[in-house]
């Protein structure tokens, strides 16, 4: 568990079907427990369970396991081979990514690594070459299967060609970024991007991204600003806007993707698409360090 985020709390809920509205409370996050009792009713992932938790102090791991009915806490990390068919790597921080996999994939378990994947050319490359190898690795930003993403796609073809896309999210450029391009490939369909470019201040990332379609967009990150997720689309014809705010939906589905990619052998988003999002994650990582330059992709 990585400080901020509650997935491990309610990722675990939504699978089997059931939390603690105190303990999660408890824990900080009285969002997660009104999300999770207004969808009370879509609890439960069918043919799957999560069975066994590990964090990285065992406090966290009996938390949880109480808040989600988890029947095993695990003192080591490893302790979980040969016990389980699959894992979600539910941490945020992308540093520790790398070392916390290693044993799942040279075990050949079945990886969801919650996003973003990678911030480091190496760390990026290590996962490529796993997958080049057969290795099963799945990771995304939950935004892929946002119901408001999903919606706004059926729109597109009545504005135009599109021109300009602009993104709005709150946090930084590190842990949210890949959230707010998470979004826009998926509405666009993937395209190609070619460069990148950092343009923004302490506090107040804004990035360009270019595609080969000739679509420009430019993606903000604020600190001190409402939590927002929306992506306004210019095309010329005419506009859209879009809202995100059903953060229960499109986790659910996220994890209902794995448990299907699980049960059919292999990820059902192509690293390709995953690899596209993080190459431009870690290009403007590379134009803010080198003071804004234009990044080929």
């Amino acid at each position: 568990m990585s400080e901020g985020n509650a997935h491990p709390y309610s990722w675990s809920s939504i699978v089997n079907g059931q939390f603690d509205s105190s303990e999660i409370c408890k824990a900080g996050y009285p969002a997660v427990a009104n999300y999770l009792e207004i969808n009370r009713d879509t609890l439960g992932i069918d043919g799957a369970t999560v069975s066994h938790v590990w964090c990285q102090e065992k406090a966290i791991s009996l938390s949880i396991a109480r808040s989600a009915g988890i029947p095993h806490v695990v003192k080591d990390i490893e302790d979980l081979l040969e016990k389980v068919d699959a894992v979600i790597l539910a941490r945020d921080d992308p540093e520790f990514h790398v070392e916390m996999a290693k044993p799942f994939v040279k075990a050949g378990i079945p990886l969801f690594i919650d996003k973003p994947l990678a911030v480091s050319h190496d760390d990026y490359e290590w996962f490529a070459h796993q997958v080049e190898a057969g290795k099963f690795i799945m990771s995304c930003s939950s935004m892929r299967y946002a119901p408001e993403c999903r919606t706004i796609k059926a729109e597109l073809p009545q504005l135009g060609d599109i021109k300009l896309v602009t993104v709005v999210g709150k946090k930084d450029w590190t842990k949210y970024g890949v959230h707010m391009v998470e979004a826009l490939f998926t509405i666009l369909d993937d395209p190609e991007p070619e460069s990148v470019q950092y343009v923004g201040e302490p506090d107040r990332d804004v990035v360009l991204v270019k595609f080969r379609s000739g679509i420009v967009a430019s993606v903000h990150l604020f600190k001190d600003i409402a939590p927002t997720f929306q992506l306004t689309f210019f095309g010329k014809s005419d506009w859209r806007i879009v809202d995100i705010r059903n953060s229960y939906a499109m986790f659910r589905d996220t994890i209902s993707e794995f448990v299907r990619s699980v049960n059919q052998g292999s990820p059902r988003i192509p690293f390709n698409k995953t690899a596209q999002i993080i190459r431009v994650v870690i290009g403007a990582l590379e134009s803010k360090a080198q003071c804004g330059i234009k990044i080929n992709l």
